[in-house]
């Protein structure tokens, strides 16, 4: 993180220079739903941003925002390594609810990982704790509506999300846990049910 910004900041600049490595310059409404803000919100951040140089924003133009010169280069090394925004939260112990902000992003060497995550979850709770998951951890998750009899998964309950090992029995589905002192969920036929994604790896940070 750049010494001049604060985290809420360096969260905004990572969001906007993903979005002109990928897609271009997102809009301002863009940013302010990306990170749960008014509009007039998003404008005072961005010319903060200008005011520290970590933008350029051009006047008159919808999406005018671009990155210095120096910038723009040392995006374009960063190509090689793997961007991960950090989505929200998912719980190990009870589910939570899955609506949570934007956090930020991560930047990882591509063979980190595998298979290739696409975003990274902040976990709660401590459900998994013998799987070496803790509560912080950040776990790295890649996208799948299917896996396999054993495997760590993230899923959505009734709109709610967690993560567990999935167990498959001919009669009933089970999601389990990693410490004893959680109960196993099972899964009801007429649940509003789907596996979200594969866990593939964590953060912790110290």
């Amino acid at each position: 993180m750049s010494p001049d910004l604060t985290p809420r900041q360096q969260a905004l600049y990572d969001f906007i220079a993903e979005r002109l490595r990928t897609e271009g310059a997102p809009s301002v409404a863009e940013i302010a739903r990306a990170f749960g803000i008014h509009d007039s919100a998003a404008h005072k951040h961005l010319r903060t941003l200008e005011a520290k140089g970590a933008l350029v924003l051009l006047p008159g133009r919808a999406r005018g925002i671009r990155l210095p010169a120096a910038a723009s280069r040392k995006a374009a090394r960063r190509d090689e390594l793997l961007s991960l925004p950090i989505l929200g939260r998912v719980a190990a112990g009870a589910p939570i609810g899955a609506a949570a902000g934007h956090e930020g992003q991560m930047l990882f060497d591509r063979a980190a990982f595998f298979p290739q995550p696409d975003y990274l979850l902040r976990v709660k709770g401590d459900s998994m704790r013998d799987d070496g998951i803790l509560d912080g951890d950040l776990i790295a998750v890649h996208r799948s509506e299917v896996a396999e009899n054993g495997q760590i998964v993230v899923a959505r309950i009734d709109g709610e999300i967690t993560v567990k090992r999935l167990q498959r029995k001919r009669d009933r589905l089970l999601l389990l846990p990693r410490n004893p002192d959680y109960a196993p969920i099972e899964v009801p036929p007429d649940a509003d049910f789907a596996i979200e994604g594969l866990y593939c790896g964590l953060v912790r940070r110290g």
